[in-house]
């Protein structure tokens, strides 16, 4: 019995704005459509970059928390070109 999809993890703890993207986004590309990826980020901005890459390129915010200063962002893959 599983809850979903695995997400495959990005750790860009420790990482600066865009640092964070930038790692998701070399995660994406090699993922396939429908797959779920996990930023681990420390920077604050990454609340706001990961739901705005996500939206720019057609994917979907799937969570987004916060636990004691490392924000956890899920993103699901769609169908659009991932660059």
């Amino acid at each position: 019995m599983t809850g979903g999809p695995v997400p495959l993890v990005v750790d860009a703890r420790g990482l600066r704005c865009p640092a964070p993207v930038i790692a998701l986004a070399k995660a994406a590309r090699t993922a396939a459509p429908g797959s779920e990826l996990t930023v681990l980020a420390t920077d604050p901005a990454a609340r706001h970059d990961v739901p705005a890459w996500a939206r720019m390129r057609g994917h979907t915010m799937v969570s987004s928390t916060d636990d004691e200063g490392v924000w956890r962002l899920t993103v699901r893959l769609g169908d659009a070109p991932v660059a």
